[in-house]
């Protein structure tokens, strides 16, 4: 029976990773996973204290990934108003590609909005088409970076989850 549970936990775990593909935080579905799988062996093996560990990582996922767009933009001189357009149309992208590539599109499409709206707002106000491309490209990369440290904290939480139950 462990080995069911232990293989449905790698099932949730699994689309925890998948959903950061579309912008969801994956992080907080491999926390419940952990959690459950916490539950299920009476916390004898995922603890409390690597339960709170587990909800430390995941918040700090989500702070990262805020931070790091914030951090691409700034880098390359975005004004406070690009970044505000960057993390709107960023989410409104990740909507409207959700239907395309079968879901991969909302990736692509948070990418090209967090890039857009950073673009159309900088270009707006202030009509300097070099600085509004040089502000999307930073929405640009501080997303894609952002992306990546979420997705490396999450499988970071994995690999914390299954060290305490083999380990135990």
């Amino acid at each position: 029976m462990e080995y069911v549970i232990l293989s449905l936990y790698f099932l949730v775990a699994l689309a925890g990773l998948i959903s950061h593909l579309f912008g969801l935080p994956g992080n907080f579905i491999i926390l419940a996973g952990s959690v459950l799988l916490g539950w299920y062996g009476g916390f004898q093996e995922v603890t409390v204290k690597i339960i709170i560990i587990l909800v430390a990582l995941a918040l700090l996922a989500e702070v990262i990934e805020f931070l790091m767009g914030i951090v691409g933009a700034k880098k390359y001189k975005s004004s406070n108003k690009a970044i505000v357009g960057s993390i709107v149309f960023g989410i409104i992208g990740g909507i409207i590609g959700i239907p395309f590539f079968f879901g991969i599109g909302a990736v692509v499409g948070a990418f090209l909005g967090a890039f857009a709206g950073a673009f159309i707002i900088e270009f707006v106000f202030d009509r300097n088409l070099d600085r509004a491309v040089k502000s999307g490209w930073g929405a640009l990369l501080g997303r894609v970076g952002g992306a990546i440290s979420k997705g490396a904290i999450g499988l970071t939480m994995i690999v914390i989850t299954i060290v305490s139950v083999v380990g135990n």
